[in-house]
């Protein structure tokens, strides 16, 4: 008898308390005239921080399912950082590559699918499953461009957990 793979699908959840205190910073800065730390990277207005919660640990990347109910282009971009409560600031060096691009044409029929680099989105399903090995929670920057907004995306991961 082979081993039997159970599909877990894994939806990316909005963080807005931490999103919130990222466009704090922002503002904050701005308001001072100051500027930011060397090689921090800033919230940008178009972008917002999403989170996966990993209930299981040991997975095997299996597929995306990012829908997009109108035309645009949602890049999804993994932090290897851990946050803490007292929300170290977001460095440059903690964002992973490769980033998830995905995007819908306009044109296209109302159901039109969404395409994506077929290379990178299954290189950063690969690696999300090798960080989920050592993470209960990881933390993503989700940027949506060309029309896309967070209310016309729902996105999910999903993992093959050998049992």
């Amino acid at each position: 008898l082979g081993e039997v793979s159970v599909l877990l699908e894994l939806p990316f959840r909005l963080d807005p308390q931490l999103t919130e205190v990222m466009r704090l910073r922002v503002q904050s800065l701005q308001q001072r005239g100051q500027r930011r730390q060397e090689g921090e990277r800033l919230l940008r207005p178009n972008e917002a921080v999403y989170r996966l919660d990993f209930s299981k640990q040991s997975l095997q990347f299996s597929h995306w399912t990012v829908r997009l109910a109108q035309t645009g282009r949602l890049t999804v971009t993994a932090t290897s950082q851990l946050w803490t409560p007292d929300l170290t600031h977001l460095m440059t060096r903690q964002l992973l590559e490769p980033a998830g691009v995905f995007w819908k044409v306009q044109g296209g029929a109302q159901d039109a699918s969404v395409h994506c680099y077929e290379a990178d989105a299954q290189e950063f399903g690969e690696r999300i499953a090798e960080l989920a090995k050592v993470r209960k929670v990881m933390y993503f920057l989700f940027a949506f461009e060309e029309g896309c907004i967070p209310e016309s995306v729902d996105c999910s991961i999903t993992f093959k957990v050998d049992s």
